[in-house]
């Protein structure tokens, strides 16, 4: 029996016959699990602007980059996180070997399965957060310039009341670049990637 695309189309799409999905939901999941590689990795190069002056064909606008871009360390984080989810249930499931822990493998793995996971349940739920992993990537690429780029955190320190900014500073002599918070706790860039993993256990709710 055919039953509707469960997802929201702007007109009725049939499912597959044996699929929960529609023919053009299956084809843009596919595309959009090719796509991720590409951009997480072009995201790791808008993590901070001193990591990148190169690439002169691509035309980045009037962007400020000034700044740790934190909402890149958590699109990326995001998209790792869903991406193994997804995975586990297959693994667990079928009875497969697991891929490697990185977003390439992960994603083909899932596109490899694509005809199984368009055939269960949560397919929908699945297409859907792998559609929203490629816009968070997206905007995070190119954001919209008139939104708030410089973000203020609770500090992660225990029992401390200051903010954390997102802007960076050059400290000492060798003008290296970090960012503190309100009360004086500091991160040099090497300890950035602890600080968000420290941000996300803090949004959570988790001790350090």
């Amino acid at each position: 029996m055919v039953h509707p695309c469960p997802r929201k189309h702007t007109h009725e799409s049939r499912a597959v016959p044996g699929f929960v999905l529609c023919a053009p939901c299956i084809r843009q999941v596919e595309r959009n699990l090719r796509t991720l590689p590409a951009l997480h990795q072009e995201c790791l190069h808008h993590v901070s602007p001193t990591h990148r002056r190169t690439n002169p064909t691509r035309v980045s606008g009037s962007r400020n980059r000034d700044h740790l871009n934190i909402s890149v360390l958590d699109a990326r984080y995001n998209l790792l996180a869903t991406l193994e989810s997804w995975s586990e249930i297959v693994v667990e499931q079928l009875g497969v070997t697991a891929p490697a822990r990185s977003v390439p493998q992960l994603a083909r793995f899932l596109t490899q399965h694509l005809p199984w996971l368009a055939a269960q349940p949560p397919a929908a739920d699945f297409a859907g957060e792998v559609e929203g992993l490629v816009a968070e990537l997206r905007s995070t690429i190119d954001p919209d310039p008139h939104a708030l780029q410089t973000l203020i955190r609770q500090c992660v320190v225990d029992n401390c009341a200051g903010t954390i900014s997102a802007s960076p500073r050059n400290t000492g002599a060798s003008k290296s670049r970090s960012i503190a918070c309100s009360a004086g706790h500091s991160w040099e860039m090497h300890e950035w990637l602890t600080l968000r993993q420290l941000m996300e256990q803090q949004r959570k709710g988790v001790p350090a």
